[in-house]
């Protein structure tokens, strides 16, 4: 498909952005038509982002693509990278509320699916675990322990959001994404979600 037409289909994307996107995936897929997870390999500051994995992986995950299949696409083209940057998009002035809350939730959907592994809908403790010792790995005087207390604690800070008063034998299933909206109501998901991949150096961050 010609970038033009992308432009248009894109809607707020200019035309200028995407023959730069276009030239950043021409290298990153060294000038093929596919890129696959082992292209990503060519980011040198990927190589010590602590959820690194999570980051490519969530390129490939078909949910993000808004495929209706699930699981992991062996490669993407050009139109899908253009879907998944488009999660990173900064938040522009003539929305309206409405626009802003398809926006928020659209940001929060694909996070969610950076710590739901398992595609089963809901993020459980062991996943939650999972992220933050991840995230926590770099940093050499905190044992393993310690960050999965830090999981359990923010699990149950989840629960008593989402559910209130748990009795004592409930269970907390884990987070769904209507959980996952009430958790970050109020947090400021534009300015917290960006994406350095314009700057052929890298793919900066998401956190």
């Amino acid at each position: 498909m010609a970038l033009s037409m992308l432009a248009q289909e894109s809607g707020s994307v200019t035309s200028e952005q995407i023959e730069h996107l276009h030239r950043r995936f021409k290298q990153l897929s060294q000038d093929q038509l596919t890129i696959r997870k082992e292209n990503f390999d060519s980011i040198p500051d990927l190589e010590f982002n602590p959820i690194r994995g999570k980051i490519v992986h969530a390129f490939f995950d078909k949910r993000n693509l808004r495929q209706e299949s699930d699981g992991l696409a062996e490669e993407i083209n050009f139109e899908d990278f253009l879907t998944i940057m488009s999660y990173f998009r900064p938040i522009e002035m003539n929305m309206d509320e409405e626009q802003l809350d398809r926006f928020r939730k659209e940001k929060l959907k694909f996070l969610f699916h950076m710590y739901d592994s398992d595609h089963d809908g809901k993020i459980t403790l062991q996943e939650y675990r999972n992220v933050v010792e991840e995230l926590l790995s770099g940093n050499p005087h905190l044992e393993k322990e310690s960050a999965r207390s830090i999981a359990d604690g923010a699990m149950m800070e989840a629960a008593s959001i989402c559910v209130g008063q748990m009795g004592p034998d409930q269970v907390y299933e884990g987070i769904t994404f209507e959980d996952f909206l009430k958790m970050w109501q109020g947090i400021d998901i534009e300015t917290k979600m960006h994406v350095r991949f314009l700057n052929v150096d890298t793919i900066a961050h998401c956190y």
